[in-house]
């Protein structure tokens, strides 16, 4: 007894380094440490991202010099006079909302039935295995599954052998982005699904609920903010895709072609920029619209 009493009162405590003093604020003060890890890349955001584009807007008041090539800044609503008043930019912006909303669409209604079943119905290793399935195409290069479309149904292509070929152009590019874009929407669909207790199904089972009036009433009202929340990744990714057109899109042209072209061939930041005005828009009214559906909060 002697003997485990002078041991213990050899050990001492650790001694009170800052470090140690450092971290035990910080782990009394929680708010305050997410407060400090948030900071870095928040700041990072901040000024690479949103002061950035900023610069980009304030651009597009500005003009080019038709001899030179170089920016003015001289302020100027010139360019929105183009984008606006023009019916090429019309034309532009309606096929570019028609392709984002066709493939958000086609999207949606394969994940729905996808993400039921992965969440609700395939056992541990099939669902294991499908959500393998989905995310191996993230783990191609983006040129690589475009140009891989691009064979598929293009002329004389894998498609057209057997004589169902789209051939090069709109439907071409909605098909190729869906394919793209869609483990997108699939994992959060999937997740959301996963979210819903097995329980409620069967509640619903027991008050007398088909399997369609469940899946409607039930479960969809519960899934949709996950929904939303991919539909925002798959329409937003579309809106500012310049490079699919351009491999299966044929001579078909969307908002991201044309602001490709205005900052590489035409060397004209300020039309680039003014453009560039409609996809932002079009973007923070889409958020703007189901920020109340709680969608933000699945991304």
């Amino acid at each position: 007894m002697s003997q485990s009493s002078s041991t213990k009162s050899r050990i001492q405590p650790p001694p009170s380094t800052a470090t140690r003093r450092l971290s035990s604020f910080f782990g009394s003060h929680q708010r305050l440490s997410l407060t400090v890890l948030l900071a870095a890349p928040l700041a990072w955001l901040i000024l690479i991202y949103i002061i950035a584009l900023l610069l980009l807007l304030v651009t597009a008041f500005w003009s080019t010099d038709s001899f030179t090539g170089q920016v003015v800044q001289d302020w100027t609503l010139g360019n929105f006079k183009e984008v606006f008043g023009e019916a090429l930019y019309r034309a532009v912006t309606v096929r570019t909302l028609i392709i984002a909303v066709s493939v958000t669409v086609i999207d949606v209604l394969i994940a729905l039935p996808v993400g039921y079943f992965m969440s609700k119905v395939a056992g541990p290793r099939l669902r294991g295995a499908l959500v393998v399935a989905f995310l191996m195409p993230l783990w191609a290069a983006y040129l690589v599954k475009a140009y891989a479309w691009r064979t598929i149904v293009s002329p004389h292509g894998l498609l057209d052998s057997i004589g169902v070929s789209p051939g090069l152009g709109l439907i071409a590019t909605i098909i190729t982005m869906s394919y793209i874009w869609l483990p997108y929407v699939v994992m959060p669909v999937y997740a959301g699904f996963e979210r819903i207790p097995d329980s409620l199904i069967e509640v619903a089972g027991d008050l007398g609920a088909k399997g369609w009036r469940t899946f409607t009433a039930v479960i969809i009202p519960l899934v949709w903010p996950s929904v939303i929340a991919g539909s925002i990744f798959s329409f937003s990714l579309t809106l500012g895709d310049y490079i699919a057109v351009q491999i299966v899109g044929g001579s078909q042209q969307l908002l991201g072609t044309l602001i490709y072209a205005n900052v590489g061939t035409g060397g004209n930041m300020p039309l680039a920029a003014a453009t560039a005005f409609i996809p932002i828009a079009v973007i923070l009214i889409y958020l703007t619209a189901v920020r109340r559906t709680g969608a933000l909060k699945n991304l």
